[in-house]
Parts: structure tokens; C-alpha cells; sequence
């Protein structure tokens, strides 16, 4: 029986992340039409596990803040450069993420969409 190298969360997420990458073009078209369900979908691959990426959820990592209030920190816009180098600060296990500009088009037209003042 041929030995298979065990598949690993990094290697799933990488995965994971060209998918969502080669999708984003068309997406990212949308953005402006409001809170696109794609930048939902990036928050909940990447992001639920910690944050709550809702209107009215909790986060599941008590360091993790509510997505929809990062507004009250900081404009949301300012995550895009963060999100295109690599975010390593945040929570303490918070993962590295770096994604392409149509990606974070698209996930930042949906942070715009759900702050709350």
C-alpha cells in the first residue's frame, strides 16, 4: 500500500485560498452592489473560527474582536494593505493571511456592509 503524506490544515487553507483567488475577479465586480455574499463566504472560511463575522454573533476567541465593529477602531479600509502583506498580530494564535486585491475587494465591501456605529 503506497504511503500518503497526511493532509494538513496550512496546506487545506492554502488550497483553499488560490480557489477563492481565482474566483475573486468576477466578484470583485460586484462589490459596490453592496454586501457581496462571496465576502460573507471569505469571512466564514477564514475568519468564524475566532471572529464573529455577523450582525449579532459572539466571538468564539475572546481576543478575537466582533468583525462588526472593527469601524470603531480603526476605518476598515485601512486592512487592505495588512491583508495583502500578510496579517500576523491581531488575537495571539491569530493565522497569517495574505490575499490578492480582488479578494480583499470583496471581503472589505462586506466589513463596510455590517459595521455598526
Amino acid at each position: 500500500m503506497p504511503a500518503h503524506a497526511p493532509t494538513t490544515r496550512p496546506h487545506l487553507a492554502v488550497v483553499l485560498l488560490l480557489a477563492v483567488s481565482a474566483v475573486m475577479p468576477h466578484c470583485a465586480a460586484r462589490a459596490s452592489d453592496g454586501a457581496p455574499p462571496e465576502g460573507r463566504e471569505l469571512a466564514e472560511a477564514y475568519c468564524s473560527g475566532c471572529h464573529a463575522i455577523g450582525s449579532d454573533d459572539t466571538s468564539a476567541h475572546p481576543e478575537a474582536p466582533a468583525f462588526r465593529t472593527l469601524g470603531r477602531l480603526y476605518p476598515v479600509e485601512n486592512l487592505q494593505e495588512a491583508l495583502a502583506e500578510g496579517i500576523v498580530t491581531g488575537h495571539p494564535d491569530m493565522p497569517e493571511v495574505a490575499w490578492h486585491p480582488d479578494t480583499i475587494a470583496v471581503f472589505l465591501a462586506y466589513l463596510k456592509s455590517i459595521q455598526v456605529p
